[in-house]
């Protein structure tokens, strides 16, 4: 047993787990107490979990669609995945979860009297990934990161106690800028999975066709369309760095990791001259740490 009286994470779990250390932002690190770290950890495990369903990113061998309870001739069915995980979901609520990562979130629920609704938001994203591969404008593009991205800054309130309806308003800016930023550095990952989160009024706008996204380096017109969908997310940022000076102590410490990890990433993507294409432009370990710095000054 951990010192939070979980029990260790098995393969399954840590080939989920693991994934956390490539994110933008710090998902749990090391100056957190204990508990409020495993309980991020116990979020990061559903939200990643999610994902990975929604992507077709599963681990080989269909250990988890087996533990959903989804035989291996309908493992490849991502739709009947989700369905299976939202009422394994249901079971942390109301009875005893299949899934080990599940398992391990549900003394995290309960001890921190989390509801279903932002869980909930996170499959229904990724229901709509299956669904919806184009976003014909902005507001559309927003709608869509209400449910992929802002329930996991809500969650982060939740787990530390700090939620209030003005820190829910600057997080959900801060988390849908993040999901935009990962949107700009995955255009050619996307692409490969037939989506394309560049809204279709601004490609049209900046004469952006879809077989533009496909080279291994991106023209003029992609560029000026990244760095305008870049601006936007810089300035969903600087709308909810606020949130970073209402808290105090690990977790002004924490939320500033959130802010700094969008900002160095942008300044990634600026200083490739926009040009996604090739792969995902990733900040420096120096740059991230000054950024952090900006933060916690309340500057940027």
């Amino acid at each position: 047993m951990t010192e939070t009286g979980t029990k260790r994470p098995g393969a399954t779990e840590r080939g989920t787990l693991d994934k956390a250390a490539a994110e933008n932002f710090p998902v749990a690190p090391f100056f957190l107490p204990s508990d409020w770290r495993a309980d991020l950890m116990a979020v990061y495990g559903f939200a990643r979990l999610v994902d990975d369903i929604g992507d077709g990113d599963l681990a080989p061998g269909g250990a988890d669609a087996r533990l959903l309870g989804v035989s291996p001739e309908e493992a490849e069915d991502r739709l009947l995945l989700l369905d299976a995980f939202k009422a394994d979901l249901n079971r942390v609520f109301d009875g005893t979860p299949h899934h080990p990562l599940l398992c391990r979130l549900q003394p995290t629920v309960r001890r921190r009297a989390l509801s279903p609704e932002p869980f909930l938001g996170l499959i229904a994203a990724n229901r709509q990934d299956q669904l919806v591969t184009r976003y014909e404008t902005y507001d559309d593009l927003l709608a869509y990161c209400e449910l992929s991205a802002n329930p996991v800054g809500r969650l982060v309130l939740a787990v530390t106690g700090t939620s209030t309806p003005e820190r829910v308003r600057l997080s959900d800016a801060i988390c849908t800028a993040l999901q935009i930023v990962e949107h700009l550095q995955d255009v050619a990952e996307d692409l490969g999975r037939d989506r394309i989160y560049l809204p279709a009024a601004d490609m049209k706008r900046f004469h952006v066709q879809e077989a533009d996204l496909a080279p291994k380096s991106a023209g003029a017109s992609v560029r000026a369309l990244v760095a305008y969908e870049a601006q936007r997310a810089r300035e969903l940022l600087n709308e909810g760095a606020p949130l970073v000076g209402s808290v105090h102590g690990r977790l002004k410490l924490l939320l500033a990791g959130f802010v700094a990890g969008g900002r160095a990433a942008l300044h990634a993507i600026a200083a490739a001259e926009h040009d996604v294409l090739p792969g995902p432009p990733k900040p420096g370990k120096l740059r991230l740490l000054r950024e952090v710095g900006v933060a916690l000054r309340g500057e940027g």
